[in-house]
C-alpha cells in the first residue's frame, strides 16, 4: 500500500534555485564551515562508535597492529560518508531545498563576472553534445542515491536550468 511519501514530487522550493545540477568542484567550493564540522565530526564519530561497541560487546584479543587497521578503516569510511554529508548538503543548497542565500550571492557575483569575461558560463566541454546530454541526465539529482552510488557530475554542460538569461540580464542591468 502506497505511504503519503511514495508519490511525485511536486511543488517548488522553497528557496530560489541556483543550479539543477552543479559541477563537482563548484559543490565543494561552496561548502559551509557547518559543511566542513558536519565532515569532520562524522569522521570522527564512526572510530568512537567502533570503539564503544567494542566495549559493549568485545573482539576476541586482537593484536595491536590489527587494532589500529580497524580504526584507520573506521575513520576512512567516516571521512568518506561525512564528505557525501556534507557535499549532499551543498548540492540541496544549490536545488533551493534549503537556505542559500549565501550561495546565492557567490553564485550571482561569478556568473556575472564569466559574463563579463565572455567566458560560458558553466564551463567549455571536449565532449560531443549527446554526450553532455546524457551526463547532465545521468547527475541529476544523483546526490540522492548516495547511499547507493556516490556519483557526481564531473562533466561541463549548458543543461543546469533557464539560470543563464537571468545572468545575462543581471550583467546588462549592472553594465548600463
Amino acid at each position: 500500500m502506497p505511504g503519503p511519501l511514495d508519490g511525485p514530487v511536486t511543488g517548488t522550493p522553497r528557496y530560489p534555485v541556483i543550479d539543477t545540477d552543479p559541477h563537482a568542484f563548484r559543490v565543494v567550493r561552496y561548502f559551509r564551515p557547518r559543511d566542513y564540522a558536519t565532515w569532520a565530526t562524522v569522521t570522527a564519530t564512526v572510530p568512537a562508535a567502533y570503539y564503544v561497541w567494542g566495549r559493549f560487546d568485545p573482539l576476541p584479543r586482537l593484536p595491536g597492529r590489527a587494532n589500529r587497521i580497524l580504526y584507520t578503516l573506521a575513520a576512512t569510511m567516516g571521512a568518506m560518508g561525512g564528505f557525501l554529508m556534507a557535499y549532499q548538503d551543498s548540492s540541496k543548497r544549490f536545488w533551493g531545498w534549503s537556505e542559500n542565500k549565501r550561495e546565492q550571492e557567490l553564485d550571482r557575483v561569478e556568473m556575472t563576472r564569466k559574463i563579463a569575461e565572455g567566458k560560458p558560463l558553466y564551463g567549455e566541454s571536449p565532449q560531443p553534445e549527446h554526450m553532455q546530454q546524457i551526463a547532465a541526465a545521468n547527475s541529476r539529482h544523483s546526490q540522492l542515491w548516495f547511499a547507493v552510488l556516490p556519483w557526481f557530475n564531473l562533466v561541463n554542460h549548458p543543461y543546469h536550468g533557464d539560470f543563464a538569461e537571468r545572468y545575462k540580464k543581471e550583467s546588462k542591468d549592472t553594465q548600463e
